[in-house]
């Protein structure tokens, strides 16, 4: 099966968007494991917009606990997100 466009759009950009820190390059782990979060509630939203922080963050509840635990190991958000 062909990854989607919409797959390499996700770009590391998207999660340094999300980041509360300065933006970093985002493992692949990361993009791969919460490729499907970001189709689910975001994907309306550019990959590093504004728009794609708010879209996280007002789903932080729904984000899959794979999502969460690959962006709190990679240092990408709070362990706060690992209390949902």
């Amino acid at each position: 099966m062909k990854k989607s466009t919409t797959g390499l759009l996700f770009t590391a950009a998207a999660f340094a968007a999300i980041a509360a820190g300065p933006a970093n390059a985002v493992s692949k782990k990361v993009e791969k494991l919460c490729e499907a979060d970001y189709n689910r509630f975001c994907i309306q939203y550019t990959p590093g917009s504004t728009e794609v922080r708010r879209c996280f963050e007002s789903n932080r509840k729904q984000l899959s606990r794979k999502c969460i635990n690959a962006l709190v190991d990679a240092g990408e958000v709070p362990k706060k997100y690992l209390k949902r």
